[in-house]
């Protein structure tokens, strides 16, 4: 049976859809465990998945493993995916989103919050790392996540990109004036919680990489740019994905030349002092998206 959990303002709000008959929701919702996704932008896993998010406008979604927990349709009807939905860690303050924060803000261009960060320790230790010991040897902040993200269009595979507001439309007219100029600016990955830095490293040390090997190329989790929806990994076509190779590439010379024009700038240059490689794909959003 459905949970009657709704919205506490109206749906109907202006938070930018696609052109197209049918208004579609353009923002992630976040919090700590759960993220609330456009159910338009998710793939269904089965049959009984896919007629759920047909006919829903929201799907609830852990960020841990990405299991799909609840399909919601635009009155915040709330139909459960899994079981033990009730039970299900966080899921209070996901619906709480809703409750404190109306559309029609975000959409206005209400900042994004940060979210609380006092997980992060223990997710730390599991990997043996001392999160003030990183910080001073690498000279890395700790970096929140966003409460809420924009839909930023697509990656090379088609996946949905989510960067903050800002770095969403400041991408979106970079890659538009690198076409004008001949040039194909692929995103190869946006945002990433701290579960999903997380699990990279559980699946590296699964190879029988060790942690200090996987921190000269990832940031510890809680330590990566990706987290704050600022930054993003850029590639072109027929070229491997972040790969020093990329520097030779007519995308990179164009980068290098106007990035800077949009608010971007590359953040691991060679002899970068956090002592991470060399990244010519990775650029950070630091300005004010032109008008």
């Amino acid at each position: 049976m459905p949970c009657n959990t709704r919205h506490a303002g109206s749906e109907r709000s202006r938070i930018g859809y696609p052109f197209g008959m049918t208004p579609r929701p353009l923002l992630l919702l976040n919090s700590p465990d759960i993220e609330i996704w456009p159910a338009w932008l998710l793939r269904a896993r089965g049959n009984a998945d896919a007629r759920l998010l047909a006919r829903a406008r929201w799907a609830l979604r852990r960020k841990r493993d990405g299991r799909y927990l609840g399909a919601m349709d635009a009155a915040g009807t709330l139909t459960p995916m899994l079981t033990r939905l009730p039970h299900e860690p966080g899921l209070d303050d996901a619906l709480r989103w809703r409750q404190r924060r109306s559309f029609r803000l975000a959409r206005s261009g209400h900042p994004a919050v940060d979210l609380p960060m006092h997980a992060l320790a223990a997710r730390l230790a599991a990997l043996g790392l001392d999160a003030a010991a990183y910080a001073t040897r690498s000279g890395l902040p700790l970096v929140a996540e966003p409460d809420w993200l924009a839909f930023a269009g697509f990656d090379r595979w088609r996946r949905p990109l989510w960067l903050r507001d800002d770095a969403a439309r400041a991408w979106t007219r970079m890659q538009a004036a690198a076409q004008t100029d001949g040039v194909v600016l692929e995103a190869i990955s946006g945002y990433r919680s701290h579960d999903y830095q997380l699990g990279i490293f559980e699946r590296k040390r699964a190879r029988g990489l060790a942690v200090d090997d996987i921190l000269q190329v990832n940031a510890a989790p809680g330590f990566s740019e990706h987290h704050s929806g600022l930054a993003l990994d850029i590639g072109t076509p027929n070229e491997p994905p972040a790969e020093e190779s990329f520097e030779a590439t007519p995308a990179f010379a164009w980068l290098s030349t106007h990035a800077g024009d949009h608010g971007f700038s590359m953040s691991y240059p060679r002899g970068n002092p956090h002592g991470i490689v060399y990244e010519p794909w990775h650029w950070r959003f630091n300005g004010v998206a032109p008008t």
